[in-house]
């Protein structure tokens, strides 16, 4: 397998060093950091092929740290988040940032590889969705600006409503997985499915 370079940012020195183990033995190469100013460090020396991040981190908090690697250092890297956190209001909100993954701990090792490899695979794909830069999303001839909320098709602005851009945003951000009515209720509307919407049907 051609290794690549994974950065571990965790806190908790017991997971970080199982996380960095668990990849290690599946022939990656790992760099760990134990809080945001380190993962800058590194990140600024040497972009990793994939990154695994805590959220709750000192120094900048995870999802700062998200926001910073798309907005400010531009970088195009799987990022797959590993918390304690479990409210669904915290996953969308480090995906719509710009993570692709998110894990609740505990976690078993072969998830944990599983979802690295997803990671890679999706990046690693010339055809499908990619990001070409932080928060734009290209898709064929489709091409999605996450910050500025805009969607073109062969260069013509896409008149969408709110929730019909959120609804694209979130499909085109795991062109792999298939969505039921009730994952996107929950991801878009932030709650739950209470029968027919033209909007999801469209």
């Amino acid at each position: 397998m051609d290794s690549k370079n994974i950065l571990v940012v965790e806190d908790d020195v017991a997971i970080n060093n199982l996380l960095a183990k668990i990849c290690t033995r599946a022939g990656y190469a790992v760099k760990q950091a134990f809080s945001s100013t380190e993962a800058l460090l590194l990140l600024e020396k040497d972009e990793p092929d994939l990154l695994l991040l805590d959220l709750m981190i000192p120094g900048l908090t995870g999802e700062a740290l998200i926001s910073h690697i798309r907005s400010e250092l531009a970088l195009d890297l799987p990022i797959i988040v590993i918390s304690a956190k479990v409210h669904l209001e915290s996953k969308v909100n480090v995906l719509a940032l710009g993570a692709d993954d998110y894990m609740t701990k505990p976690f078993e090792a072969e998830e944990v590889l599983a979802r690295i490899q997803a990671a890679l695979r999706r990046y690693g794909t010339a055809t499908g969705a990619g990001r070409s830069a932080a928060g734009i999303y290209v898709f064929g001839e489709l091409q999605l600006d996450a910050p500025k909320r805009r969607v073109l098709l062969k260069d013509e602005d896409v008149a969408l409503t709110g929730h019909e851009f959120d609804i694209l945003h979130t499909l085109i951000q795991a062109p792999d997985t298939v969505f039921s009515r009730e994952r996107l209720y929950e991801l878009v509307w932030k709650s739950g499915y209470y029968g027919e919407d033209n909007t999801v049907n469209v």
